[in-house]
């Protein structure tokens, strides 16, 4: 529950810290006060819209901290989460923050971290949910009703293994609808591979060919030197010449020699040895150069067909990546592409099956959606027409379901097809029929002011009856509703106050009675601007608020002021 909420430079509110206990607590104040300014700063702490004009006037940041006490079930739940960010601080207690820079720019933070603005909204809806006024309006508009519908019928698994469907099933739509759009496209596309694919596959190029043709090239281009250099070191080291004997021939003279001194010296036999195999080797280099000599050849024609041939891989490379490697490449991918064009047909048939079974699944999903909502709302209707009755209402309530037929809809068991969107194939909207004998009819065209704030009171009763939030904040909830209904509210919401922690911004004084705890929420000019207060009231301070809410501190509105007291006591345990 929320124990603490310090706020400084919010709107009007200088710098403000409250403490909460457990069960309900009222805020009182005239219009104007800052009552509403606590609530939107709780709001914004918890994750709501921020902006810089909540900044108060003159200084530069709002800073908005509310410190919340977990229970067990709650911690469980939330400490896992914060132990993933490494924002697990506290066994018993959290603190969500918010600052707001009058720029504009705002930080989200947990246990003084910095934060994402959605894990902050995430944990906030845990541990508080607030009701404001705006939701009157909002429950006129038919698209809350199934939310509302959804909540109380608890169907959030079944909703989420629909909406996993239904999101699969609109990527493959997508996919599908991005194949046919892009097929003439697809078509020039082939067009333009099998062109490639036929160009390179034509010229047959093989890896390292450019390389060795500019090899042979450069042998064919200097052949008749290569060749004359080539017997000028064959006759210098194997032929010789009669004024100078050949090298192998000198080298035959030197292993001679060398023999004999081995012959003699048996400890040199290693240079008859070396001189044996640099003779071998000097005449397999000469059996070489032999061969080399005679390979060497000056083809015009040859030279002709390799600088075609060079002519015709230079344009791949210059077409297709830069090198011969990189041609290669490109024609691995191109056929894989064209493959994949080419299977498109394919794809698509392939997809539209898959989208049909999906189709028919998701359409057993929305019938289970469908049947849980109906078996709710007979019970919703039960509940909430109940809660009426008590707020003086003699209304029914019922809750309408419509499909709309679509050919590209969902497939129904009787054959039809209904369109559908992420939340099933229904329109849930909420019917009611004021008075007895009456139709039923939209909200909007039935409710008056003070009827649509009942009937929110009334849902908003069964709603959070069982819902696990811990805090529950209404902000004047009890708009529209008189003096004679107010004493019944304040006895709904601390019946409700057993069950979870209760605040409320009220200017009823026969509601604000049964609370727990009584803040007055007063304003004051000081120093040039107007800021807020807020005061705890005990005793007679409170008996005196209740009175000045009900007309004045007069004997009779004083008196009236105790009884409301006494009446709410009676009704519960000892109030504060």
């Amino acid at each position: 529950m929320l124990e603490e909420l310090h706020i400084r430079d919010f709107a009007i509110i200088d710098e403000l810290t409250l403490t909460f206990g457990e069960g309900m607590t009222a805020l009182t104040g005239e219009t104007g006060a800052g009552k509403s300014i606590i609530v939107d700063a709780l709001a914004v702490a918890l994750g709501g819209r921020a902006e810089g004009t909540m900044v108060r006037t003159g200084a530069k940041r709002a800073v908005i901290e509310a410190t919340f006490r977990l229970s067990e079930p709650l911690r469980e739940a939330i400490k896992p989460i914060l132990e993933e960010q490494e924002l697990w601080d506290d066994e018993n207690y959290i603190t969500l923050g918010r600052e707001i820079r009058a720029a504009g720019r705002h930080t989200a933070r947990i246990n003084g971290s910095a934060v994402g603005l959605a894990l902050l909204r995430r944990i906030g809806e845990m541990l508080a949910d607030i009701h404001s006024q705006a939701e009157h309006i909002s429950l006129l508009r038919v698209s809350t009703h199934r939310r509302l519908l959804d909540k109380f019928a608890g169907i959030e698994a079944d909703l989420a293994a629909y909406q996993a469907l239904y999101r699969r099933l609109q990527a493959i739509r997508k996919q599908i609808a991005q194949l046919q759009a892009s097929a003439e496209a697809n078509a020039r596309r082939a067009d333009l591979l099998q062109y490639q694919i036929g160009e390179i596959e034509e010229a047959a190029p093989q890896k390292d060919e450019d390389r060795l043709l500019e090899e042979e090239r450069q042998r064919l281009v200097h052949a008749e030197t290569l060749a004359e250099q080539a017997n000028r070191a064959l006759m210098l080291l194997d032929e010789g010449t009669p004024e100078a004997p050949a090298i192998t021939d000198l080298f035959g003279e030197v292993s001679a020699a060398l023999q004999s001194i081995a012959h003699t010296d048996k400890a040199q036999a290693e240079f008859a040895e070396e001189a044996i195999a640099l003779e071998e080797s000097l005449a397999e280099l000469a059996r070489k150069i032999r061969r080399y000599a005679e390979s060497l050849e000056f083809d015009p024609n040859r030279l002709a067909e390799v600088e075609e041939r060079l002519a015709l891989l230079d344009d791949l490379k210059r077409k297709y990546g830069g090198s011969l490697e990189k041609v290669l490449e490109y024609i691995i991918r191109a056929r894989a592409e064209l493959e994949t064009i080419t299977n498109t047909a394919e794809q698509m048939d392939a997809l539209g099956q898959e989208a049909e079974q999906l189709e028919a699944e998701l359409a057993r999903q929305a019938a289970i959606l469908s049947q849980k909502r109906h078996k709710a709302a007979a019970k919703l209707a039960n509940a909430i027409e109940a809660e009426l009755a008590d707020l003086r209402m003699q209304a029914k309530f019922r809750v309408h379901f419509s499909t709309t037929p679509d050919p590209n809809g969902l497939p129904m068991p009787n054959g039809e097809r209904v369109a559908y969107d992420a939340f099933g194939t229904e329109r849930v909207e909420f019917l009611l029929a004021p008075n007895p004998g009456e139709d039923f009819k939209p909200l909007a065209k039935v409710a008056s002011g003070g009827e649509t704030a009942r009937l929110m009171l009334a849902i908003k009763r069964v709603l959070t009856a069982e819902d696990p939030t811990p805090t529950l904040i209404f902000d004047e909830i009890d708009q529209g509703i008189g003096g004679r209904l107010g004493a019944v509210v304040g006895k709904k919401l601390r019946e409700l106050a057993r069950r979870h922690q209760v605040l409320v911004i009220t200017h009823l004084p026969q509601l604000a009675a049964f609370a727990d705890a009584h803040y007055r929420v007063s304003k004051q000019f000081m120093h040039g601007h107007t800021s807020t207060t807020v005061t705890l009231l005990k005793g007679e301070d409170r008996v005196r608020e209740l009175a000045q809410m009900l007309g004045g501190n007069t004997k009779s509105a004083l008196q009236s002021a105790r009884e409301l007291l006494e009446s709410a006591r009676a009704d519960g345990p000892p109030l504060t």
